[in-house]
């Protein structure tokens, strides 16, 4: 929201009000209190009449500094707010002359106290700051007040985050407001809205307000970024890093991490596409024909119509299609497939469980008492009041039964068009339930499969999402067109979307709206093959490859079996992302911080911390990457590439530009079939340009999340020194480029001397 008309001008019908000195300082209870009279005090007079700013420095975590500012303090509480971690740590202040500092690990912020400046530091380098008119208290029309947060933008500086956005990767210039919405990927509008963003200097800001968070990002001040509240009270958290993982990290360490999402749910989802006609042997016929031809499936997918129209939702199988679902899902499951049905949090008029809900109170409420109904997306559909503990069991009950029946995962869609003139069971205030509720809604669902299925297996298909949403795996980009331009797109969101805190991310491999050329299915299958969840998915065609040619068959078989043999890799990294919060896909400055490059590259990205991926765009079949300095190898062909430089070359449907960083070790599973299995059977370390001097460690896990073991790989020389604990089954040491060895179990170590050196 912009207040401003110009360097000079205020709108008009506001009035900033801004600290202009620190008049008195207090501690209390872990926190430092400061009084910030927005007007100079040159004598006892000047006490009186006016704004006085109250604001609270504490610090959760190190490396962390939390700002809260008031003007008035006497507002009823509103809830709900973001679980964050509230613990209260000791905060190092120094009371100067002229300043105070507060400090929390290496991160220090410093106030002046004669004209309020701030200024955030990690160690003696200065990250960002902002002038005396930053933090303002805003008097607008129609007796609306805001706060308001600046900081400062250096030269060169670039913004990332927000929440999937599909707009621009780099957010300068951007006016972004938090606010989820059903608007598709071509739109500046997001299902998933995180009111946190990332700086390329090595620092995060999140701020703490469920409501609508109104940002400027360079754009009303071109050398500020700014956020602005609605009220009276602004509360957010400085994040040092000084790395972008370390800055991810520690803010997922405030908000939540990731779930570990069974190892299944990395191999392919088919669906039977949304208004497409299906029935059980329509389901069969795409099954067994992904089965004829030798692609390797892991989960079937039933969208809408697996329920009767007008009555989404009813958590019932329309038996016109499906007459046997019991039996239906017993003969998928012996196929070896989980399965996975759409779900939503509405109730349309016509379904059975709308009367239910209704007079049981279950169902969001208008003011008066009436049931809040509308006719978009279902007719006279309500909305499930997950504020009220019995409508949340409610609906568990109604999915319950659906896992007796089979079931094993659950696409939770919507839940973004969620009114604000409403009120909830709990009291809950409207505005900050719009994208809130995104997080009740995943959460209510996510908890009834851990508690069914267990915490190793619980994982849901998740559209909307706001700041904790992260702890409930996987996301998908929504609803996108089937062309280059849409696939572009969807990776901008994706990319946002992982910069924000998400470790996992999916797409509707070959768009979803409309039907893709066969050239673009192909070139889409790699990238979604390559992408930590991947699913074929569409609107009103259905997205089998032998539809688009008998080609793409063998592209997406060729993709599918690449991805399971990379499990002992990919599964590596999530248990890590489970540990740290680092992405697994994740954008090159989350990788490569240092090189200036990768500041702005959103049309490739590094699937965990040792593969590069750049989907090809165009038809012309030409990829076109930046790889960063070092020998790189692409991983299909073993052909080296040295980086520091851009690179345009072309590539067939089988290949695409896939490169391993140096001095990497990558465990390759020996099961193409599946994404789960025994990752220490027939498994290949590859060794990729271990450099003189570098020692490399690579951890192994086992499909349930385990640490089964580890290895190591120093390089002294012309000589690879190899340690392996914990493998007690034979494993191949390829040296790529160079030679193979087999270890035999209760091998330790061993050396080899490089041939080609």
């Amino acid at each position: 929201m912009k207040f401003t008309d110009g360097n000079w001008m205020v709108r008009e019908g506001y009035d900033i009000h801004f600290p202009k000195i620190i008049h008195e300082i207090e501690e209390k209870d872990g926190n430092v209190i400061l009084y910030a009279p927005c007007k100079h005090i040159n004598h006892r007079g000047d006490t009186l009449d006016g704004p006085l700013l109250t604001i609270q420095i504490s610090t959760p975590i190190d490396e962390v500094i939390r700002v809260e500012t008031w003007h008035f303090k006497g507002g009823k509480a509103t809830y709900p707010n973001f679980d964050v971690a509230d613990e209260v740590k000791s905060i190092k202040v120094e009371d100067a002359v002229d300043h105070v500092t507060f400090t929390s690990g290496k991160l220090t912020l410093q106030i002046t106290k004669k004209d309020f400046s701030l200024s955030f530091k990690n160690g003696n380098s200065i990250l960002t700051g902002t002038e005396s008119k930053g933090l303002a208290w805003i008097n607008g029309p129609a007796d609306k007040t805001y706060m308001r947060g600046q900081l400062r933008l250096g030269v060169g500086e670039h913004l990332y985050g927000l929440g999937e956005r599909f707009t621009p990767f780099v957010k300068n210039g951007q006016s972004v407001d938090i606010w989820n919405k059903d608007g598709g990927t071509s739109s500046e509008q997001s299902y998933k809205n995180i009111p946190f963003y990332l700086s390329s200097k090595g620092y995060g800001v999140f701020v703490n307000h469920p409501e609508e968070v109104s940002y400027e990002l360079g754009s009303e001040t071109v050398s500020s970024s700014q956020f602005s509240v609605e009220g009276e009270y602004l509360d957010y958290y400085f994040i040092n890093g000084p790395t972008p993982k370390e800055v991810v990290s520690r803010y997922t360490e405030l908000t939540g991490k990731p779930a570990l999402p069974p190892a299944w749910s990395f191999g392919l989802w088919l669906s039977t596409s949304f208004t497409t006609d299906y029935n059980e042997e329509t389901v069969n016929h795409f099954v067994d024909g992904m089965a004829e031809r030798g692609i390797p499936l892991s989960v079937f997918h039933f969208d809408c119509f697996w329920m009767k129209e007008f009555e989404w939702s009813n958590f019932i199988w329309d038996r016109r299609n499906f007459p046997d679902p019991e039996g239906m899902l017993q003969r998928l499951k012996d196929k070896g497939l989980k399965i996975c049905v759409w779900i939503n949090p509405y109730i349309a008029q016509k379904s059975p469980l709308f009367d239910e809900g209704m007079e049981k109170g279950y169902l969001i409420k208008k003011a008066n008492g009436d049931v809040w109904q509308w006719d978009l997306w279902q007719a006279g559909m309500g909305i499930v009041d997950f504020t009220n503990p019995d409508a949340c069991r409610w609906y568990q009950e109604k999915l319950k039964s659906l896992l007796d029946m089979g079931v094993d995962s659950f696409k939770t869609d919507f839940g973004e068009r969620i009114p604000t003139d409403v009120v909830y069971f709990d009291g809950s205030d409207p505005e900050k339930m719009h994208n809130y509720y995104s997080y009740k809604f995943n959460d209510v669902v996510f908890d009834l499969l851990k508690e069914e299925k267990g915490a190793d297996e619980a994982i849901v298909f998740a559209r909307s999402a706001t700041t904790g949403g992260q702890k409930f795996p996987v996301h998908w980009g929504g609803d996108c067109d089937s062309t280059y331009d849409a696939m572009a797109e969807s990776l901008r969101g994706g990319l946002s979307l992982t910069t924000s805190g998400f470790g996992y991310w999916s797409h509707d491999i070959g768009g979803f709206e409309s039907t893709a050329t066969p050239d673009v299915f192909k070139r889409w299958t790699a990238f979604g093959l390559l992408s930590s969840h991947s699913r074929f998915h569409g609107s009103h065609s259905y997205r089998v490859p032998w539809l688009f040619d008998e080609e793409a068959v063998d592209v997406t078989r060729h993709f599918t079996k690449l991805k399971n043999k990379l499990m002992p890799y990919l599964y590596g990294q999530a248990v890590e992302n489970n540990k740290t919060g680092v992405p697994v896909m994740r954008s090159m400055i989350m990788e490569f911080p240092d090189d200036p490059l990768c500041e702005t590259l959103d049309r490739q990205y590094m699937l965990g911390d040792s593969i590069l991926v750049a989907p090809i765009f165009n038809e012309e079949s030409m990829g076109s990457f930046y790889l960063p300095k070092g020998k790189w190898t692409h991983l299909l062909t073993g052909e080296t590439v040295e980086g520091g430089t851009w690179i345009k070359e072309t590539y067939d449907y089988f290949s695409l530009p896939l490169f391993v960083r140096p001095n990497t070790v990558l465990p390759v599973g020996g099961n193409e079939e599946s994404p789960v299995y025994d990752y220490t059977d027939r498994v290949t370390f590859k060794m990729y340009q271990i450099e003189k001097g570098h020692r490399v460690t690579r951890n192994l896990v086992n499909a349930k999340g385990d640490s089964i073991g580890s290895i190591a790989v120093e390089r002294t020389g012309d000589e690879l020194n190899i340690q392996v604990n914990g493998i007690d089954k034979a494993c191949q040491i390829e040296v790529v480029g160079d030679q193979t060895i087999t270890l035999q179990p209760g091998d330790k170590e061993v050396s080899i001397l490089l041939q080609n050196k």
